[in-house]
């Protein structure tokens, strides 16, 4: 036989690319009507399954992706060998809150990003097993880790969101006692008073927060740093030697427009403040003053936006986001814009209002709108909406939530004399240790990025936990 007459060899068959394995969900006609967790939880045999696929690299990218450093490949491993309680321990070694980060973070866009098995595949489904082993020590009885012996220094921490609680929480595992002070009367921050109850019940918040508090960690409520304290007296008066503000961007962004202060024009905080902090939710069991209009318009095109609307819609009401730029550019997570659709949220892009119309009685009666159109790149790599003259036209609705971003709270920063404040108002800090100008005050969170996401501020807090520490160190 010539070398042309040879076979050629057969071609190898690559196997098609694997899909993550689907997570459970409530009917979305059903939960469009119940505040009940929309995901439902992978089951152990389902865990088991996704884990198996990881590659166990040995040079794992998709910890470089994570903003606390989960040992992602390790607990993973554990969670193939059934070790669930182990898999759970693991993950806390860095992260203090895993069962809200399994179902918040933004892990499409983090470590399942830089996830090696997802070039060719689905990426490991990391988020939804880090929920699913949280949530199993979480029932099962979770032991506390051993703790080191106490260093004898203290640290007040400023707010208990996610960047109070991580800094506080790695603070106590490092020796320091660690005391919280929080505004409101329950801790979260914007866990418990902005993400709704479908996608963050408010058990697993607490369940997390009393874990915290075993450790050590002192939450006092009720406590308006700024008004009833400064942070000078905490660290003169109080002999704290170190302090981390973490207070978050709490203040509502308005738009500039005529009719933002109609009755029926709420922001997104209070609206969904009132819902969830005061538990309209649970009406008539709860009899908060919540307004509900017939036909609502959300402006904006953020997580907080689809929170609002998908809200609204659970109280009975017909929702529509208005955004001006296009699809391709929502800044909300993808699976939270195909939730809101799959409810029956109504989506008008490339549309900006011009102003709320109110009537007699100063309510709103509707919404002038104009058509946008994208034209260059703006700063952000965007291209920019620009809107399309003559094209007017009016929305029939009767309530308007404005859901285009919050401020930080000028209370603290206006009471704590030599702290740098950016045109923003936000806290300046030295970013790799998370200092402020204020020798031994730190800061971290959305008081100094602007509002942003949990998993940033949890990374915030724990950076500048690390910095505490080499600072009292010295």
């Amino acid at each position: 036989m010539t070398d042309g007459e040879k076979k050629a060899a057969p071609k190898r068959k690559r196997k098609p690319p694997t899909k993550k394995v689907p997570m459970p969900e409530q009917d979305a006609k059903k939960r469009s009507h119940n505040f009940d967790e929309v995901a439902l939880g992978y089951t152990a045999e389902q865990a088991i399954e996704e884990a198996k696929k990881c590659m166990q690299c040995r040079n794992p990218k998709c910890i470089a992706g994570c903003p606390v450093e989960v040992p992602i490949k390790d607990f993973i491993i554990l969670v193939t060998e059934g070790k669930f309680m182990e898999a759970a321990a693991k993950i806390k070694e860095t992260n203090s809150l895993p069962a809200i980060c399994g179902r918040v973070c933004p892990q499409e866009t983090q470590c399942e990003a830089t996830c090696i098995y997802g070039i060719r595949n689905e990426a490991i489904a990391i988020g939804r097993l880090e929920r699913f082993v949280s949530d199993y020590a979480r029932l099962h009885g979770e032991p506390l880790p051993e703790l080191p012996d106490k260093i004898g220094k203290k640290i007040a921490v400023i707010g208990a969101g996610p960047a109070g609680l991580t800094c506080a929480g790695d603070l106590t595992n490092m020796g320091y006692d660690v005391t919280i002070y929080e505004a409101f009367h329950k801790p979260g921050g914007v866990l418990i008073y902005g993400i709704p109850e479908f996608r963050l019940p408010k058990d697993v918040v607490m369940a997390e927060v009393e874990f915290i508090e075993k450790l050590g960690v002192e939450i006092k409520y009720n406590q308006v740093i700024g008004k009833i304290r400064t942070i000078s007296e905490l660290m003169e008066k109080d002999g704290y030697d170190s302090v981390f503000i973490g207070s978050g961007a709490g203040a509502p962004n308005f738009m500039r427009i005529p009719g933002m202060n109609l009755i029926n024009v709420f922001s997104a905080n209070e609206f969904l403040t009132r819902v969830n902090l005061m538990k309209a939710y649970k009406f008539p069991e709860y009899d908060t003053p919540v307004k509900v209009g017939k036909r609502i318009a959300v402006i904006g095109g953020g997580n907080v936006a689809m929170d609002a609307a998908r809200t609204s819609l659970r109280l009975g009401a017909e929702v529509m986001i208005v955004y001006r730029r296009a699809r391709e550019q929502l800044p909300a997570r993808l699976e939270e814009v195909h939730h809101a659709e799959e409810e029956g949220v109504d989506f008008n892009f490339l549309v900006n209002p011009i102003e709320v119309l109110g009537d007699e009685k100063g309510s709103v009666r509707g919404m002038r709108c104009i058509r946008m159109e994208l034209g260059e790149p703006d700063d952000s790599g965007r291209k920019r909406p620009v809107p399309i003259e003559g094209s007017e036209f009016d929305l029939d609705v009767d309530m308007v939530i404005v859901a285009i971003g919050n401020s930080p709270n000028p209370i603290i920063p206006e009471s704590t004399p030599g702290l740098k404040i950016s045109r923003w108002g936000t806290i300046e800090i030295d970013e790799e240790t998370g200092m402020t100008d204020v020798v031994g005050v730190f800061a971290g969170g959305d008081i100094v990025t602007g509002a942003a996401t949990v998993i940033s501020a949890m990374g915030a807090g724990k950076r500048a936990a690390r910095g505490i520490h080499d600072f009292l160190s010295k």
